[in-house]
């Protein structure tokens, strides 16, 4: 770990944003995935949430370029569980689904603690998920076609998003916990030593300034 690298690495956790997020619902192309992953990371989502009943998401999460140590999945079994965590912990739900009473998808407030939800590639979202969101939006759509591929209107409301909370200023200091900050700070720059650190039980050692371990919890 260079003092550079380690440089990047801060800079970049401090802009997570662990109030913005993304549900996608049974998304199985890996491309679409692959793109959903590399955008979230992009945008600074520090979480994002995704059904996979059978684990398949972890699959396509590892072959998601590099974007895959930046962002973590959190995976559900079905989407009433997910919607259902995601209401106890306070979101606000938006589901991208074009219908009568869909709101063009710049009219939210993105500052808030927002969950976007993004259905699958063929069928989309279900009546009754859209039913429990708490807005329903959609990109406005001059041509023939009723929709755009997942993965290019996941890309297009999260720009929204990131540019609202530009303008609040969202992005100029760490908005996690200090616990959250330390532990992905560590997770991040030293990937494989922190897996065998979970598996033994062992706690993270801190990190200097510059980015080395003050000790070694392996040794």
């Amino acid at each position: 770990m260079t003092p550079k690298r380690f440089k990047k690495i801060k800079a970049t956790l401090i802009q997570r944003q662990p109030d913005l997020t993304v549900l996608t619902a049974d998304i199985h192309k890996t491309h679409n995935i692959s793109a959903v992953i590399r955008t979230c990371d992009a945008i600074g989502i520090f979480q994002m949430h995704a059904v996979s009943p059978n684990g398949e998401i972890r699959r396509h999460h590892m072959i998601a370029g590099g974007s895959r140590r930046w962002v973590d999945v959190k995976t559900h079994k079905n989407i009433d569980d997910a919607v259902q965590t995601l209401r106890n912990d306070g979101w606000l739900l938006a589901a991208a689904h074009p219908c009568a009473n869909a709101r063009d998808f710049r009219e939210i407030d993105y500052t808030k603690k927002v969950a976007i939800l993004l259905g699958s590639e063929l069928d989309g979202l279900t009546l009754k998920t859209v039913q429990a969101a708490d807005e329903t939006i959609e990109l406005p759509m001059e041509g023939m076609g009723a929709s755009v591929n997942v993965s290019v209107a996941a890309a297009v409301i999260l720009y929204e998003a990131q540019r609202q909370r530009r303008v609040a200023k969202m992005y100029t200091q760490s908005r996690l916990s200090r616990a959250a900050f330390e532990t992905a700070l560590f997770e991040w720059s030293y990937p494989e030593i922190a897996e065998r650190c979970k598996v033994r039980g062992l706690p993270y050692p801190q990190l200097t300034e510059e980015g080395a371990m003050k000790s070694n919890p392996l040794a």
